[in-house]
């Protein structure tokens, strides 16, 4: 097929409808850019359970081998798996997902040996150029003289001892969690992960099934976490955890069936990374992380950098200033001792150390990490959204207690509350993000923010 990338090719990723937007043919042409472009002679390649993902994973390994590259395939994987075998084996990886988009998406992500990422200014540029221009009938290089081997290999027992190896859980209290995978890897990766800890494990939806059939796999929108908080109050148990559809993601419900803030645990594990570090480090948040993170990162003695929104900005951030620890709103958590990359697991692992090491409930532990008022990201329709964010500059211009930034989108700052308002790299959307000292200010500056950009 003759690509057309623009729609395929995003920013840290590529994600897209397969057949309608791209099928074998071209993933074995991003096997073959991507060989090119990483100048690898080995790779690592894992997939999730959607019904495409092993016939394009493989198709991407036959294009990697036609250019020489030796192929080690690790099969149904979480993403972060992927990045574990990728930083293990010291190998440039690809990991076939959607993550949380339905069934008819598929995508790759990936990344450099080590779990370096690869995003539009750190290689994906040149690989879509490639694939392009290939699919447009331009001459490949010839195909290698001696093509590469492909070979198979499980790292999912490598991966759970690797990460257990990084959280003590062996002295905490017995507590029954509830694990709605979503029917995604979660599934797969939790029963090894878990096995052997003093744990009741409530499982919900852990069949792969990349249709989805009981909910999106993704847990950031509110719906789709009902199941767990239901099932979290009728089982009476100390927490849930979601886990989107590749299983990098980890979202937190506590007993008494509340969602509890990535924010709040960002703090929470950062908290614990700084006493496992000797109370020192530095902790990456992105700008729409709550007041709580860096206060919490200062009172444990680190040093909190802050960065833009975006998981390549973030990995990128976390290797230049050698940062012990990294977390974002959307419940991706990076770890130095994870090469840098993101792992919802170690997370989770984090949280249920936290818990099962003293007596209090989950509700009561994370209030010292969860101080302010938020809204949650709120996204508007704009047609003009430059506009828009220069409207809402002038109106708070006048105020002078009001500090203004820009460092991704407009943050608007007062002793008081602080929202940012950026615009989206792939919709014609603003999306807004509020935090205040209490609720009702919270509500007044969000329902002001957003009257002036929908009006």
């Amino acid at each position: 097929m003759v690509a057309d990338l623009s729609q395929l090719v995003k920013a840290y990723d590529v994600r897209g409808v397969v057949p309608d937007q791209w099928d074998e043919s071209l993933a074995e042409l991003f096997g073959a850019a991507f060989v090119q472009v990483t100048d690898a002679e080995a790779i690592v390649i894992g997939h999730d359970m959607r019904p495409t993902s092993p016939t394009l994973a493989g198709a991407f390994a036959r294009g990697a081998a036609a250019r020489g590259a030796d192929v080690t395939l690790i099969g149904l994987c979480s993403t972060d798996q992927l990045y574990y075998a990728s930083g293990a084996l010291d190998l440039p990886g690809a990991m076939f997902t959607a993550s949380h988009n339905p069934a008819q998406y598929n995508g790759i992500k990936m990344c450099r040996a080590g779990a370096a990422p690869v995003g539009q200014d750190t290689g994906l540029a040149e690989i879509r150029t490639l694939v392009e221009q290939w699919s447009e009938g331009a001459p490949q290089p010839a195909p290698s003289t001696a093509p590469g081997t492909i070979t198979e290999r499980d790292t999912l027992t490598d991966y759970a001892a690797h990460l257990l190896g990084l959280v003590d859980l062996t002295a905490i209290r017995p507590l029954k969690v509830v694990v709605d995978a979503g029917n995604g890897m979660g599934g797969h990766t939790v029963p090894t992960v878990l096995k052997g800890l003093p744990l009741d494990i409530v499982p919900m939806y852990f069949e792969l099934d990349g249709t989805f059939p009981n909910h999106e796999a993704n847990p950031l929108d509110p719906k789709n976490i009902v199941d767990l908080q239901a099932r979290v109050l009728a089982e009476g148990a100390d927490l849930g955890l979601a886990f989107d559809g590749d299983a990098d993601r980890c979202f937190v419900v506590d007993e008494r069936g509340a969602g509890v803030s990535p924010s709040a645990i960002t703090a929470l594990v950062a908290a614990r990374e700084l006493a496992r570090n000797g109370g020192e480090g530095i902790v990456i948040h992105n700008l729409i992380t709550s007041w709580s993170v860096p206060e919490v990162v200062r009172e444990n003695g680190g040093t909190p950098v802050r960065t833009r929104v975006g998981h390549s900005f973030i990995k990128t951030e976390m290797a230049e200033h050698g940062a012990i620890f990294g977390g974002e709103h959307s419940a991706h958590y990076y770890f130095r001792d994870f090469w840098n990359a993101d792992t919802g697991m170690l997370a989770a692992l984090h949280v249920l150390a936290a818990l099962g090491g003293q007596r209090k409930p989950l509700s009561e532990l994370v209030a010292e990490y969860d101080r302010y008022a938020g809204s949650g990201e709120i996204n508007s329709t704009v047609a003009d959204q430059a506009a828009s964010l220069t409207e809402v500059k002038k109106t708070y211009g006048t105020r002078d207690d009001v500090t203004f930034d820009d460092l991704d989108g407009l943050t608007v700052t007062t002793p008081g509350w602080w929202f940012n308002l950026r615009a989206s790299n792939t919709e014609p959307l603003l999306r807004l993000n509020v935090e205040a000292r209490d609720e009702k200010t919270m509500a007044a500056v969000r329902d002001e923010v957003l009257s002036l950009i929908r009006r």
